[in-house]
């Protein structure tokens, strides 16, 4: 794990997908000392009924278009990375109504994880929607 800044997609993650590809996104750097343990919860708790790929350094969460979170365009992706000072996440929705969805379902998923150190801060940062 290392300090660097936010979580870019890898080559074949986010920006090929149709999520990002005209939608919308959203990062944040969430500090906590247990970025590791959080992200492996919140992946083994969504991949029973989502698809999920993780690490204990990196994880990917697909919500489909069609959710609890609603109905959108297309699917949207959630990538997290811990790191020694943080967990960074980003969300690529297909629209901002997706996005916004998705942020307050991470921050309450995450907030119950690290209910000892809840509410975690969330200083999200939303890129400017492409037409």
């Amino acid at each position: 794990m290392s300090g660097e800044g936010p979580v870019e997609p890898r080559s074949g993650e986010g920006a090929g997908h149709e999520a990002s590809a005209n939608g919308s996104t959203a990062t944040a750097r969430v500090p906590t000392a247990s970025a590791s343990r959080y992200l492996q919860q919140l992946c083994k708790h969504w991949a029973h009924n989502l698809a999920v790929e993780y690490t204990a350094e990196r994880g990917t969460i697909r919500f489909p278009a069609e959710g609890r979170a609603g109905t959108f365009p297309g699917d949207a992706l959630a990538t997290l990375v811990a790191r020694d000072d943080g967990l960074d996440v980003r969300i690529d929705a297909s629209v901002p109504e997706q996005r916004g969805a998705l942020k307050d379902v991470l921050a309450r998923h995450l907030d119950r994880f690290a209910f000892r150190e809840a509410p975690l801060s969330f200083p999200w940062r939303d890129e400017a929607d492409q037409g």
